[in-house]
């Protein structure tokens, strides 16, 4: 029988802060938390949006394309270093599918209904809701993708769909 993501032992701490293919991968740290490694990885994603919020929405969403480019290089060396394929400490993935959830919120692009707090809340739970029930076609991508490209691809069609929300329930 084929073990699962969850019966792999962790990495030691000593060796995610090893090599900055790791220490990214492994969200800055987030990735260690013992339990809901992805909510602690999403919650990185908050400040990342904070650095980001003020910059004029095209270039909010190309800086977070070449985030996801790079994401599928970091993660697939740290990948690649661990010999486990998409490991569940990796959550650079998880920061990147936040920030494409809360494309909706930038200014430009946010209806009159939405106040950033509550915004920020509804990204962030819709994100952790498509990204743990994976409905299709997230399922498919993550068991058929592969590589770099298959540990971020699934995070970022979450935060599509969870943006799809937020930017109709904004149109309401």
């Amino acid at each position: 029988m084929k073990p699962g993501k969850r019966d792999i032992p962790p990495p030691p701490a000593r060796l995610v802060l090893s090599t900055p293919e790791h220490f990214i991968a492994f969200g800055f740290g987030a990735g260690l938390a013992p339990v809901a490694p992805g909510t602690f990885g999403t919650l990185v994603g908050i400040p990342f949006f904070f650095a980001l919020f003020w910059l004029p929405w095209p270039v909010y969403t190309a800086v977070t394309a070449l985030l996801f480019v790079f994401g599928c290089w970091v993660c697939g060396a740290s990948s690649r270093l661990l010999q486990v394929h998409d490991y569940p400490g990796f959550v650079f993935d998880e920061i990147v599918g936040f920030l494409i959830a809360c494309i909706p919120l930038l200014p430009g692009l946010q209806g009159p209904t939405w106040h950033l707090a509550i915004g920020l809340l509804a990204a962030f739970a819709l994100f952790r809701l498509f990204d743990i029930l994976k409905p299709w076609p997230i399922r498919l991508l993550d068991r058929h993708v592969h590589g770099g490209l298959g540990i971020m691809i699934d995070d970022a069609v979450a935060g599509m769909a969870a943006a799809g929300v937020l930017w109709g329930a904004g149109q309401i």
